[in-house]
């Protein structure tokens, strides 16, 4: 099974205010990688998809919520590449479904819901033993992607930076695709991740655990900025949207409010509270998940 990245250009962003505060900004547009598996999502799946068709399994199960661009990736990638695919869902069913789901279903995922306090056991063994019980013999997924095989993926990212830079950013869901930038570095440069989750301070602790999982080195060039959830996941604000609108007409990249629209707005305001240093390049990644954008008023 051929897994090759299509290769995505570093774009450079001008303005008065990047001009004023001496510092470069770079975005690594990972959204051109694949059409459908967008963005870090390509490369979170890639080595697990490899793994399990190694391990001849036909199925690929994982959680997910139902605006999530994992259960929208894994369901395209197992349309692509011949695997049935099931989405564990948190929350109750709702008909129609949304547009992520309705993709996911129409590209052959089977969706099963879970209540929420249900769901908060998904990595239980119970629950492990109930889904193979209820779906029989599956490769699983974790929410997010996000596993050691992930780390493998995203690290390949910073090989593939031909621009030199001081701090690669990225928003954090799981924040597993931190990780693998922080493995990828191998403790050169700085690594800084915007969190899209309200209370998100375990995911340090999450951080160490997947390098952990990848017997990857421990580093301390990193670290996760917590401000810039606007209330939670898939939480937004009127500032939050009036950013991207701006942003989207000065500089013609389209961006989504769970994750890029978070970031760039925590990037900027900390570029005004002077945070980067005169002469630094700030390289910051889109990690696609465009779908994100359906039913905003962008």
């Amino acid at each position: 099974m051929l897994l090759q990245a299509q290769p995505t250009p570093v774009q450079e962003i001008h303005d008065a205010v990047l001009d004023k505060a001496g510092v470069r900004l770079l975005i690594k547009r990972l959204d051109l990688v694949h059409p459908l598996i967008s963005g870090n999502k390509w490369y979170k799946l890639k080595y697990n998809l490899i793994a399990a068709r190694g391990q001849g399994c036909q199925t690929l199960l994982s959680f997910g919520g139902a605006y999530s661009n994992h259960i929208h990736a894994l369901a395209a990638a197992g349309a692509e590449y011949g695997f049935n695919t099931i989405g564990v869902i948190r929350g109750e069913a709702h008909d129609p479904l949304n547009p992520t789901l309705q993709f996911a279903a129409d590209h052959g995922m089977l969706l099963h819901y879970l209540s929420r306090a249900d769901y908060r056991r998904k990595n239980s063994v119970a629950m492990n033993e109930w889904l193979k019980a209820e779906f029989g013999d599956f490769y699983l997924i974790p929410e997010g992607g996000s596993n050691a095989l992930a780390l493998k993926g995203c690290a390949e990212i910073v090989a593939d930076i031909d621009q030199p830079f001081d701090v690669i950013a990225c928003a954090c869901g799981t924040a597993a695709t931190l990780a693998g930038l922080i493995a990828g570095l191998q403790g050169q440069r700085q690594a800084l991740g915007f969190a899209v989750l309200k209370g998100a301070g375990f995911l340090c602790d999450e951080v160490k655990s997947l390098l952990s999982a990848g017997a990857y080195q421990q580093h301390d060039n990193w670290q996760i900025n917590l401000d810039y959830h606007f209330g939670g996941y898939a939480k937004i604000r009127p500032e939050l949207l009036g950013f991207m609108h701006r942003f989207e007409t000065e500089h013609g990249i389209l961006l989504e409010p769970i994750y890029t629209g978070k970031l760039l707005f925590g990037f900027y305001d900390l570029l005004a509270a002077g945070y980067f240093q005169p002469g630094q390049t700030v390289l910051v990644l889109h990690t696609g998940g465009l779908q994100g954008r359906t039913g905003f008023e962008i």
